[in-house]
Order: structure tokens, then C-alpha cells, then sequence
């Protein structure tokens, strides 16, 4: 399976994750292939490639806002 059908499938499967380390390690995940997946942008400048990316960024930016939780009241 390469990167591209790895992030497909990654965007396609629920994101509720029940423990921290879960998220974690999705949001470890998601990095990973975006990564993956702009190497290989490189190379090709094909537009489809850059909109999974852009889509998997929007899914890791909620997990790691869901990791930060919310912020302290200011005094």
C-alpha cells in the first residue's frame, strides 16, 4: 500500500479517540503522511495531492486541539 492510498484511508476511518495516547499517536500518524505525501507532491505538482493534504491537516489540527484541551480562565 503506498503513502497515498495510506492517507485515504486514514481520512476515511472515524477519529474518536477514547485516550490521550490515542491521539497521540493519530496525530504522530497524520504527520507522517502528510509528510509522505508532499515529498511525492513534489515531484508530480499534482493539485489532487495537495488537497489531501490540505484535508489531513484540518483532521491532525482537531486532534492536537482536542491533546491541548481547554485553556486556563485569565485572572
Amino acid at each position: 500500500m503506498n503513502i497515498i492510498e495510506k492517507g485515504l484511508e486514514f481520512e476515511k476511518k472515524k477519529h474518536k479517540f477514547q485516550t490521550t495516547s490515542d491521539r497521540i499517536v493519530a496525530s504522530r500518524e497524520a504527520k507522517d503522511l502528510i509528510l509522505g505525501i508532499n515529498e511525492v507532491y513534489k515531484k508530480t505538482k499534482d493539485t489532487e495531492l495537495m488537497d489531501l493534504m490540505k484535508r489531513l491537516t484540518d483532521i491532525k489540527q482537531k486532534i492536537e486541539k482536542r491533546l491541548k484541551g481547554k485553556p486556563l480562565s485569565a485572572v
